[in-house]
């Protein structure tokens, strides 16, 4: 997809100088054409990097079902030792399966917490809103226009961050 979106791109670069070529020649009919047929390749290329970010959550999300599902089997088995042991009624026992179920949960919600992050990350840019706002304007001036864009910011996601970096250390531990 984004091989086609880079081809795309390409093409869209060779419309326009083509565009430009025709209007120097004052030819404006085929110019417009060009024109068109850059404006085409433009969105084409839009569409493929769209479609591309879409593929890539859905693999995010497939591969997460499928880290959950082993986390599920794990919890599961984890439950039928402690069936058994509570049967048998080993105090020791009971208290290291308890434990290992604990790590078990603990590991499941940090995992979980990480999942959601990997998701809501998985449709954004990892591109600083300033880089995004200074080429907005630098673009802008080379065209002769004043482009006043503030784009908004996320606030609180550090802190979050460092807690799951906290909690994961823990576990690691």
């Amino acid at each position: 997809m984004s091989r086609n979106a880079r081809r795309s791109q390409k093409q869209e670069k060779k419309e326009k100088e083509q565009c430009k070529k025709h209007i120097r020649k004052g030819n404006l009919a085929v110019a417009k054409i060009h024109a068109e047929n850059s404006i085409r390749q433009r969105n084409q290329a839009l569409n493929f990097l769209t479609m591309s970010a879409r593929v890539e959550a859905i693999a995010a999300k497939v591969q997460d079902a499928q880290t959950m599902n082993r986390i599920t089997n794990s919890l599961r088995k984890v439950g039928e030792a402690m069936d058994k042991t509570l049967k048998s009624m080993n105090l020791e026992r009971i208290s290291k399966l308890m434990d290992e179920f604990e790590n078990n949960l603990e590991e499941l919600d940090v995992r979980e917490s990480c999942i959601k992050d990997m998701m809501s990350e998985a449709t954004t840019t990892a591109v600083p809103i300033l880089d995004v706002e200074a080429l907005l304007n630098e673009v802008a001036e080379e065209a002769g226009l004043d482009l006043m864009v503030s784009l908004p910011v996320e606030y609180g996601s550090v802190e979050e961050q460092d807690d799951l970096v906290k909690r994961l250390a823990k576990l690691r531990e």
